[in-house]
């Protein structure tokens, strides 16, 4: 008989191969736990630790997980009623909290650097039957990267992140782990700052926080992800990792594993880091996530030679000015750049998916207010760097916080752009005043993101109606949960600052 992986069509020659070496490495190494991780709807990694033993079964035949593990809001309550009849009924194979299998790429295997003989892999969602899970978040960038192929595209992306660390104070007399205050969500650890900031990329700041820093250097690059630099950011306590460009695909789960691995290795070093936008204190600069992005041409197919960057030209258009986006980007840049301006609402809760992220967007902030582009503008939603024949060319969008899912993100940003192409729509000129008064306005809270999306049928239909049902109805639980808090800081720090 057949096992899982085969009834599946994911068992060929490469995986067999991948498995093999990945089994005689556990092997070599003296590896005795193997951690079976999977991204969940809001970016973040959930698990199952296997036995070494038990690994080259599991390869074959999946392990179990319960469904509801995609239901779940930021607080980890199931936001369908699973258990009561119809309470699931838009969602089928999931009723009852039924179970799903987790089924491994070998080829992800990594050493955890801050786990002793503990390994790491890689999975995604099937249903028993055989059937993939497609409100699965990496196979909706899957489909969107797909799309992007057929019209002769690939998407190249560069990530800056920016995150907050804090020293932990004292990890058993306060609420953290305090039996006696246990709730759902808990509070998060008392903590002290690493830096007092405000002195950005203040050297003797770097020297005030460099044991974090190395614990995050080593961790990243132990764990093979492409870090460039660290920086100390504008905030007290304030951090920012840049990355080497990469793959869109490889890009989103560099950054799943990333956040995961600098908040452990992190926390066994007593330190707290999160990555949601806005910590819980009264002065603090909210963290963004820069994204990066340029088309490359997969060939003929897209009018240029493979690899090319599809968003450079040689020389600025006919006729145009600094302020025309043809006079920096190529037409088919400019028809994405419009398509990201186009549908920058819609794509506002895929950016920007916690109700805490919404009090970034204010003016003077570094931060974008409006649905606006400007050259090498900053304060501007999106901004394109680069000059004519500049081989890195692209688009920075700073609409993202770092708490992103960033399957979701990168998907928002290819079927935006991906409908400026097919549309041939143009941009309007660049702005020299990203906080005016008159411009389109992002929208200013949780609830309004989702509005935006369900009201942009381009997006809901790219990234199919049922996926969209599924996010807003999770996404509600957690936005009318924040509304009716009474104390929204103390939301915050327990839904957000405890577990992002």
């Amino acid at each position: 008989m057949n096992h899982f992986a085969q009834r599946c069509g994911a068992d060929d020659a490469a995986r067999q191969a991948a498995m093999a070496q990945t089994l005689r490495l556990i092997d070599a190494t003296g590896i005795e736990l193997v951690r079976f991780a999977w991204c969940d709807l809001h970016g973040m990694l959930r698990a199952k630790t296997l036995v070494a033993a038990a690994v080259a079964d599991s390869l074959r035949a999946g392990v179990g997980m319960v469904s509801t593990l995609m239901l779940k809001d930021t607080s980890d309550r199931t936001a369908y009623k699973v258990f009561e009849p119809g309470g699931a009924s838009d969602l089928p194979g999931f009723e009852g909290a039924s179970n799903l299998l987790l089924l491994a790429d070998p080829s992800s295997f990594k050493a955890l650097p801050w786990a002793p003989k503990t390994g790491w892999l890689q999975g995604q969602l099937w249903f028993s039957d055989a059937r993939p899970v497609e409100l699965d978040t990496r196979r909706v960038l899957q489909r969107a990267l797909q799309r992007l192929a057929h019209a002769g595209y690939g998407l190249n992306c560069g990530l800056e992140i920016e995150l907050h660390v804090y020293r932990i104070e004292d990890t058993v007399h306060d609420g953290a782990l305090d039996p006696e205050l246990a709730a759902w969500p808990g509070l998060p650890p008392k903590v002290s700052m690493i830096h007092p900031g405000y002195h950005l990329l203040g050297e003797g700041l770097s020297d005030m926080c460099e044991e974090p820093l190395r614990i995050i250097q080593q961790t990243a690059q132990a764990l093979g992800l492409p870090l460039r630099s660290l920086e100390v950011e504008f905030g007290p306590s304030q951090l920012e990792a840049v990355f080497d460009v990469t793959d869109a695909l490889s890009a989103a789960d560099n950054m799943v594993l990333f956040r995961s691995g600098v908040k452990q290795a992190l926390r066994r070093a007593g330190f707290h880091a999160t990555f949601m936008c806005r910590p819980p204190f009264p002065n603090i600069m909210s963290s963004g996530w820069h994204l990066h992005q340029s088309l490359y041409s997969l060939g003929a197919v897209a009018g240029g030679s493979a690899g090319r960057n599809a968003f450079m030209r040689e020389t600025p258009a006919a006729g145009s000015q600094p302020r025309d986006a043809q006079y920096t980007l190529s037409a088919v840049g400019e028809h994405y750049l419009a398509g990201l301006l186009a549908h920058a609402r819609a794509s506002a809760v895929f950016c920007t998916p916690t109700a805490n992220g919404y009090g970034r967007f204010q003016p003077n902030a570094l931060a974008p207010q409006s649905v606006l582009w400007g050259r090498d503008n900053r304060g501007a939603m999106l901004r394109v760097v680069g000059e004519s024949g500049d081989s890195a060319t692209r688009i920075e969008n700073r609409l993202g916080e770092p708490a992103a899912n960033p399957y979701l993100y990168l998907a928002s940003q290819i079927h935006a752009g991906l409908d400026g192409i097919e549309r041939q729509l143009r941009a309007p000129p660049a702005t020299d005043s990203p906080y005016g008064s008159h411009d389109e306005k992002l929208p200013t809270s949780l609830n309004e993101a989702l509005d935006a999306l369900l009201g942009d049928a381009v997006m809901v239909d790219a990234f199919g109606p049922d996926f969209v049902h599924y996010l807003v109805h999770v996404k509600r639980s957690e936005a009318s949960r924040y509304e009716l808090a009474e104390d929204k800081t103390d939301f915050c720090r327990r839904e957000y600052f405890s577990r992002i």
